[in-house]
């Protein structure tokens, strides 16, 4: 290796190079890296040696980092103080960087897509004469599937051939890689959040992408309320796909932390077994809420509202209407309105949130209500949902039973999903 290489290298390059002896003669040839978990997983703990390079041939020997040394000509050589390379079985829990990474989908979080990774691009650190190796990035383009196809070939040529191609790279700190473990079963191996830092349609965009090994590790991986906004912009079939191997109780968790309206489609598509059981785990007032809402056919309004609202008296105040709103429990991005109701539950009308951000506390709620005020009735069509959307470009349709009591709220998202499902 040159300078150059000593310091900047990649994975590719380092496969099938020669780790030599003192006297120079070769002990054995990069096989595999080992990935330091321990270590936040951003570096090489050990090299695998093989008599081929390759770790289905012959005996595999070990190499700590801190065993190794630069030689004037840049070659890889064991210190003189260092223990000699041992024999080795593989660890089953061992991450190794060929086997574990190359091939594998990752979640670009940036990108909002999956990938699947070519090549690593790793770093020599050297302080003090000891070196230790950093995973930097991780290549996705075309760069680095020329290195793999090259690999063997003199480095400068296969450099000079990589070159030529833009670089597409993810740095490993934005890596999110989907390994799988000696069970074959599938987790999410480099920790973080940095999924749920994203747009639920965006990790729903990156599910659909995924295989389903990978789709249930990236699902699980997700705390009940992201899970629950991402599962209600998937298509029904990928709904019930995610949830099918899930143990009941964390189902019901995660629909709970849906809009009612969603939480009951979604049961409505699960078998009628699958859907009692997760109804029972749920505590009861959610459960209460999803249960009225199944009575309901899927074309009708109350088949397609959330119960989830504002709503103080019709006597209210401004000061009374933003205390309603700082102790909702539900989705306040999707609230545009306060609701007024008498006291058996009528609709009297609505004032917007903006009403209310110019009103002063004191102001009846009553005396700054919507002039016009857009409703329809529990059984209302889906077509005629979706007209008056259109007709009046709303922000909310309130949904009234027979008795002109306000059952639910219809938002925009609601007749999107009208809209996707062809209704």
């Amino acid at each position: 290796m040159n300078e150059q290489l000593v310091r900047r290298t990649s994975l590719s390059s380092l496969l099938g190079y020669p780790v030599r002896a003192h006297d120079g003669s070769v002990l054995g040839r990069i096989a595999e890296l080992v990935v330091a978990t321990e270590d936040s997983g951003t570096h090489i703990s050990t090299l695998l040696l093989t008599a081929s390079g390759r770790l289905r041939n012959g005996q595999v020997y070990s190499v700590p980092l801190t065993a190794l040394r630069f030689s004037h000509t840049g070659e890889l050589h064991i210190r003189q103080d260092a223990d000699q390379p041992q024999a080795v079985e593989i660890p089953h829990s061992s991450v190794l960087l060929e086997r574990d990474l190359l091939d594998q989908q990752i979640i670009d979080v940036h990108g909002h897509k999956v990938v699947r990774v070519n090549d690593v691009d790793l770093v020599w650190e050297t302080h003090d004469e000891l070196h230790r190796l950093r995973i930097a990035e991780v290549e996705v383009g075309m760069r680095g599937a020329v290195r793999r196809l090259l690999r063997g070939l003199p480095l400068n040529a296969v450099d000079a051939m990589a070159h030529r191609f833009q670089p597409r790279v993810i740095p490993w700190e934005f890596v999110d890689l989907i390994d799988r473990d000696p069970a074959r079963r599938v987790r999410l191996k480099i920790e973080g959040d940095r999924l749920s830092t994203m747009h639920p349609s965006d990790i729903a965009d990156i599910l659909e992408e995924l295989a389903p090994a990978e789709r249930e590790a990236v699902f699980g991986s997700l705390n009940e309320e992201i899970a629950a906004e991402a599962l209600e912009e998937v298509d029904p079939k990928l709904q019930r796909s995610l949830l099918e191997g899930m143990e009941s109780s964390r189902v019901a968790d995660i629909v709970e932390e849906m809009d009612p309206g969603a939480a009951a489609d979604l049961l409505a598509e699960l078998p009628e077994e699958r859907s009692e059981e997760i109804l029972l785990e749920m505590e009861p007032e959610e459960r209460a809420e999803v249960e009225e809402l199944l009575e309901f056919p899927e074309d009708w309004a109350a088949g397609r509202m959330t119960t989830e609202y504002v709503a103080v008296p019709e006597d209210a105040d401004v000061h009374q209407a933003i205390e309603a709103l700082r102790s909702f429990e539900g989705d306040l991005d999707a609230v545009n309105e306060v609701f007024l109701l008498d006291s058996d539950g009528r609709l009297k009308g609505a004032v917007t949130l903006s009403k209310l951000a110019l009103s002063n506390g004191e102001t009846k709620l009553i005396d700054v209500k919507e002039a016009h005020l857009h409703t329809c009735s529990i059984d209302a069509g889906s077509r005629a949902i979706a007209e008056q959307f259109d007709k009046y470009n709303l922000r909310s349709l309130a949904v009234l039973d027979h008795d002109r009591q306000l059952a639910g709220v219809i938002y925009p998202e609601h007749v999107i999903a009208l809209l996707r499902a062809g209704h």
